[in-house]
């Protein structure tokens, strides 16, 4: 019976990771190799945040969420009908940070040498989260079934399948975009972005004695390592607080505005060469 559960829950994570998959390979090909490869490498992707949560176990300390529910008492008050826990916040923010780092260092450590355009480093990073969202969906689904029932595993089957995993694919996409722009940083920014650069970071550049191109790929790199996560965060406190109206307009948005970006004609430009990227 156990193992015929895993396989069933094995089945129903394929099948939101291989539709979402060919949407999006459809929109950049790439080396059926590498995209194997950044897949699997997406799915281990998921070993140390679930070594760290085993670790609670005797390690009790090393839980943040022992420290963020002590301030479910403090409230952020956006209007007055909006307020949000802190712990909520603070805990979800944390777990954006930790999930998309792990989503996106797969890409730094494995396709690096591979990319040649921004949009491939687009793909690739949707590669990989897909790999971490197979993994989720399916001990997600299995958790359902044990502790809910057979019954409650198609509604969580149809949510995980268009929201959780598209959601998953948006983050690490959107991060993907910046990671692109910083791989190629020295040359988008001999070729388009330094005469547009603000005065206060030409100054920065002098008083660092850091090559323009040097703190452009750390800003981008920055950039889209927040963006992500900042929208992961928002997604979870949503679900959270029960803020279902949000889900579909938001992730809606999100499509369009990675459609947008694999069809930005300066994202298919091919560079002739690579940047290495710091791994720290």
């Amino acid at each position: 019976m156990l193992a015929a559960k895993i396989l069933l829950c094995f089945i129903l994570a394929c099948v939101p990771a291989y539709i979402w998959g060919y949407i999006f390979y459809k929109k950049q090909p790439e080396p059926r190799r590498w995209v194997a490869l950044t897949f699997i490498a997406g799915i281990l992707s998921v070993v140390p945040i679930m070594i760290y949560k085993f670790s609670w176990e005797f390690l009790p300390k090393l839980n943040v969420f022992l420290y963020t529910d002590n301030m479910d008492h403090d409230l952020l008050g956006f209007s007055n009908l909006v307020y949000l826990p802190v712990g909520v916040v603070l805990a979800f923010m944390f777990v954006g940070v930790l999930e998309e780092y792990m989503k996106n260092i797969v890409v730094r450590k494995t396709d690096r040498k591979h990319l040649s355009s921004i949009d491939d480093a687009i793909e690739f990073c949707i590669i990989a989260a897909l790999g971490f969202a197979f993994v989720e969906n399916m001990m997600y689904f299995f958790y359902i079934w044990n502790y809910q029932g057979f019954d409650s595993l198609f509604i969580s089957f149809i949510f995980r399948s268009i929201f959780s995993t598209f959601a998953h694919i948006l983050f690490s996409g959107i991060y993907g975009y910046y990671y692109g722009v910083a791989h190629f940083a020295t040359p988008i920014w001999q070729e388009e972005i330094q005469q547009n650069r603000h005065p206060i970071l030409r100054l920065m550049h002098r008083i660092l004695h850091l090559k323009g191109s040097t703190l452009f790929r750390e800003e981008k790199m920055m950039e889209g390592l927040l963006l992500a996560m900042g929208l992961h965060a928002f997604f979870n406190v949503a679900l959270e607080v029960g803020w279902t109206f949000i889900i579909v307009p938001y992730l809606v948005i999100g499509y369009l505005l990675l459609s947008h970006l694999f069809n930005k004609k300066e994202n298919h430009k091919r560079y002739n060469h690579f940047i290495k990227v710091p791994l720290t």
